[in-house]
């Protein structure tokens, strides 16, 4: 290796590009969509505000807003290629393979693929917006057996999400906690997934294309797939009486064996991560609704050992995967919860990356032997 090579392993501390979607204040330790502090916007916006948000960089009007409600609701529903395609995968398949493989068969349908015009992307960046809920609420109850809900185009995005998963009404405080989880999802600047749709756009690939490659590096479990890791977590230590004791000798053994303990630490936040607050919240409020109190004190008792022993605070994944096992969700499935938050960003970083391209090509240093001959 060369005496004058700087290797940034995981492009640690590289700034690849700018962007106007997001950032974290290191000023306030808070995350910003356009600006605005994420926990604000969860505490007063609807998704579908969040989503104009980042896709035009302003909050919309009360007429925008009601455009790309009426356009969300319009687009709900799966076409038959995209549902007979999900049909004929094994319900062994992991659900994030089923969510990547219909985002695939989507761009196969749309004749408007290889349209990568900004209002055509814009446009095909709803339309995935509005279809991935009914992927992942039909994946989930084919596992269980049940038929397939309808989309109810008097609810709204996060209240129809929950009915064509449940097949019921869901309660204000459901909704609600949803709705949260959504918002705290849907950004956070240059992350694996996002870089990679940024990465794959750059070759002038198509949007689907780019979603699809994000897809594929959101299921690791040291990206997206850290939710479903915690769940798994919860599971070995088990719920119920002498949790708290029980979660406690886990984390020892965990650290003394050197496992990754999920849903702690993350590369960006220094000090502790800003959506996590807002995210507990939501799951206590959720607690009490369900009238579970062993899941927080499991919570707060792994939490409180992790930060003794390591001085290691939560992410947003440790308090979303109880919040939605809590809600009903199959562990598999939390995951592509996650992709139907973030494609909103995705697709934003997409039309920003094409705005504004470069071909994204990295150089590599060689340690392998030197030139040889046959």
């Amino acid at each position: 290796m060369s005496d004058t090579t700087e290797i940034r392993k995981g492009l640690a501390g590289v700034t690849v590009d700018v962007t106007a979607i997001s950032k974290v204040n290191p000023e306030t330790n808070s995350l910003l969509y356009r600006g605005y502090p994420v926990q604000e916007l969860a505490a007063s916006t609807s998704f579908e505000e969040v989503a104009w948000l980042l896709w035009h960089g302003d909050l919309p009007t009360r007429s925008e807003l009601a455009g790309l409600v009426e356009r969300e609701r319009a687009h709900r529903r799966l076409e038959p290629e995209i549902r007979a395609i999900v049909d004929t995968l094994p319900t062994t398949a992991h659900p994030m393979d089923v969510v990547r493989t219909a985002v695939s068969v989507m761009g196969a349908v749309d004749p408007a693929t290889e349209d990568s015009s900004p209002e055509s992307d814009l446009a095909k960046s709803e339309r995935l917006w509005a279809k991935l809920p009914a992927v992942i609420a039909w994946d989930q109850r084919r596992r269980r057996g049940l038929d397939p809900v309808e989309p109810d185009d008097d609810l709204d995005y996060s209240s129809n999400f929950l009915w064509m998963t449940f097949g019921r009404r869901p309660d204000p405080v459901e909704v609600d906690a949803f709705r949260v989880s959504m918002v705290l999802y849907a950004e956070h600047s240059f992350n694996a997934s996002t870089f990679t749709a940024r990465v794959v756009t750059s070759t002038l690939s198509d949007l689907y294309s780019a979603v699809t490659g994000a897809i594929g590096a959101l299921k690791g479990p040291l990206h997206g797939g850290a939710n479903e890791a915690v769940l798994h977590t919860f599971d070995e230590i088990g719920l119920g009486p002498g949790a708290p004791d029980r979660a406690v000798r886990w984390l020892d053994e965990a650290l003394a064996q050197k496992r990754k303990i999920m849903g702690f630490g993350h590369r960006v936040y220094k000090r502790g991560d800003s959506r996590v607050p807002t995210m507990r919240a939501a799951l206590e409020r959720l607690v009490e609704h369900y009238d579970r109190p062993d899941v927080i004190e499991l919570y707060t008792a792994l939490e409180q050992a992790m930060t003794e022993r390591k001085g290691i605070l939560p992410n947003l994944d440790y308090p979303s995967g109880p919040a939605y096992s809590l809600l009903g969700f199959d562990t598999p499935t939390l995951t592509p919860l996650f992709v139907a938050s973030r494609v909103t960003g995705w697709t934003a970083h997409i039309m920003e990356q094409r705005a504004a391209n470069a071909l994204i090509r990295p150089l590599s240093e060689y340690v392998g032997p030197d030139e040889r001959h046959l």
